[in-house]
């Protein structure tokens, strides 16, 4: 995510025609998915610990979808953010532009929906159903994408509601760098399929097996796509691969499935065992350092000029960022729980002054 905001913010001239910018950017395709399918996975934990207390279906479905909006909220305070830090540069339209955090808070509060729709037919409903009809639920979607972003869009809507459903929003045709439900919200529910997965009796009792075989699994699931898009039968009129197609959508769980367990063998037996680990860290305060660092690449206070040094420059004002969000971080994690304590410490200085 920071080396693709960074050398997109900052390179310019040649670079901007690079190679390496190309690769640069081609690896950002990835955090996005990360991001939906990991709420996905922690939304499958968290509504597996409200059923173990045996609460009632509408209540589960009351918490988990509350706070869906509430990242939806603060998806849309980042954005009235951005546009009155760009003013008078800020388009009114910016306002209105689907951003991740707004299909992240969309797509928990459409997963609370689904967990409802099961658990209010029965509260002992297994991990294995639950999980079933996240997976018809995220391949329905993707299924339906490159429908909804041409033959059956729905252009009747008003474009800031239409943006949702295929990205439209003020430029007459759905844009690929914005991020609607279809196809974004079908990666939370693979997300939550593999977390009750993983929370089932038996991917408990085996978790290393559990994770190998969703990383072989991921192996396999990109074979597939690759052999579906290689064959000369396609299901749908207009076939985009990059933007719409099922296949990439695959290609990219496959991914996120072999990332799983690079990052269960990173945990368990790599350097995340030994002392502190920085993308452990970055982790727990995602959504922090997520907001800040747009600021410090994209806003007006971004540490270097916009679209005008080179990839050695970029690359040095890569790393400080790193470096700053990685503190930002710390700091957070430091003071969570111990507001009240860490500003009397800070006003204390100036009681006494």
């Amino acid at each position: 995510m920071f080396q693709t905001h960074c050398y997109d913010s900052w390179l310019g001239g040649d670079a901007r025609k690079s190679t390496f910018f190309m690769w640069s950017q081609l690896g950002g395709t990835l955090p996005a998915p990360l991001f939906l399918f990991l709420a996905g996975i922690s939304f499958a934990l968290v509504t597996d610990k409200l059923r173990k207390k045996e609460l009632p279906a509408d209540q589960i479905a009351r918490t988990t979808i509350r706070r869906g909006a509430e990242i939806f909220g603060l998806g849309l305070l980042f954005r009235l953010q951005e546009f009155v830090v760009a003013i008078p540069w800020s388009p009114w339209s910016d306002l209105f532009r689907v951003d991740i955090l707004n299909t992240i808070g969309l797509s928990m509060m459409l997963m609370g929906i689904l967990c409802w729709l099961v658990l209010s037919r029965n509260l002992q409903t297994s991990r294995a159903a639950l999980g079933a009809a996240a997976v018809v639920s995220g391949l329905s979607i993707t299924l339906l994408t490159p429908l909804m972003w041409t033959s059956w869009r729905p252009r009747w809507l008003p474009w800031p509601i239409e943006s949702y459903i295929d990205g439209v929003h003020n430029l007459g045709e759905p844009q690929s760098w914005l991020f609607p439900i279809f196809p974004w919200a079908a990666f939370a529910f693979m997300g939550l399929a593999t977390g009750f997965a993983l929370l089932s009796d038996w991917g408990r009792k085996r978790e290393t097996l559990t994770f190998v075989l969703a990383g072989i699994g991921g192996i396999l699931l990109i074979q597939l796509a690759r052999g579906l898009d290689a064959s000369a039968w396609h299901l749908y009129p207009v076939y985009d691969f990059w933007r719409t197609s099922p296949n990439f959508f695959l290609i990219r769980v496959g991914i996120l499935l072999v990332v799983l367990l690079g990052s269960y063998a990173w945990c368990k037996w790599g350097l995340g065992q030994v002392g502190f680990s920085p993308l452990i860290q970055l982790g727990q305060t995602s959504l922090l350092v997520y907001w800040v660092h747009i600021e410090f690449v994209y806003g007006r206070v971004s540490i270097l000029k916009k679209h005008g040094v080179g990839i050695g420059r970029a690359s040095v004002g890569l790393f400080i960022i790193f470096l700053m969000m990685l503190l930002l971080s710390v700091v957070r994690t430091r003071i969570k729980g111990r507001e009240k304590e860490f500003w009397g410490w800070i006003r204390r200085p100036l009681t006494a002054s």
